[in-house]
């Protein structure tokens, strides 16, 4: 069964709502959220910390990093500052995606193709750092073979198209457009297998669509946040978590109480 790695970004971006520019603290407290997340079961920790600091910040990176007990993943742009910093924390992955300062969330994969002299010295230079350096990319040929030329270790294949067939459908494997999406990664996924990287998905999975990806042979880990945190703020994080590995288990889950099910159905 995949991992599941939980990324705790929307956690800061509700701190952040009312402390931007002001005390280290403030509520909620990302560290205390990464404790609940692994009391969950989550496999990993994931944030992004991104050049604007618009939510993580630099001194939550470095706690995190000292505290967290599972896999911590970096999301980074591939810039010097954020490989200097990658560099220091040396966190088991740094996860390279492209960043809009425009864009809600990061929106399609980074174009390895059209830069592979810029990310093969990036790739070499994580790498020395000690950790593993994965690329958050479309479903397309071309940027996985770019990927394994530059260096990486893992890519990261970006679920988004897949999760908006998937709502336009309401989840119905019968839709062509649907079967052909869900296709596309799992297609994706054996390239980077036959091209010996690891295979991991991500970007808008939830716990409506998460099974049929996370039952594609060979899938290594999955990263999933906003879907998490969401549903956290009526159930707790660390149910929302247990909630999230019993959905990714495969067919059938739908049928299955959540853990949070049970939990209301006792108070």
């Amino acid at each position: 069964m995949a991992l599941l790695s939980v990324n705790i970004d929307h956690i800061a971006t509700v701190r952040q709502a009312r402390y931007r520019g002001g005390p280290v603290y403030g509520e909620p407290d990302i560290v205390f959220a990464a404790h609940e997340a692994q009391l969950g079961g989550a496999d990993g920790i994931t944030v992004h910390l991104r050049e604007d600091r618009r939510h993580v910040t630099d001194r939550d990176a470095e706690v995190l990093r000292s505290v967290v007990q599972v896999k911590f993943n970096l999301e980074m742009a591939a810039t010097d500052e954020m490989v200097a910093i990658a560099s220091r924390l040396r966190p088991h992955s740094a996860m390279l995606v492209p960043e809009g300062r425009t864009e809600v969330t990061t929106e399609g994969g980074i174009d390895v193709a059209g830069q592979r002299l810029r990310l093969t010295d990036v790739c070499r230079r994580l790498k020395d750092a000690g950790c593993l350096v994965s690329a958050f990319i479309d479903a397309e040929i071309r940027q996985i073979e770019a990927a394994r030329a530059c260096g990486f270790d893992v890519c990261e294949i970006h679920t988004g198209p897949y999760a908006h067939e998937h709502s336009l459908a309401g989840g119905d494997m019968a839709i062509p457009s649907l079967r052909e999406s869900l296709a596309q990664v799992r297609s994706a996924g054996a390239a980077v297998a036959r091209f010996g990287m690891k295979f991991n998905a991500g970007h808008a999975l939830n716990f409506a669509n998460v099974a049929p990806i996370a039952s594609i042979p060979g899938i290594a880990e999955l990263h999933i946040g906003h879907a998490i945190v969401s549903r956290a703020v009526f159930t707790g994080l660390r149910t929302a978590v247990s909630d999230m590995k019993r959905a990714m288990a495969g067919p059938g889950f739908a049928s299955i109480p959540f853990a949070s099910d049970s939990t209301s159905a006792q108070t």
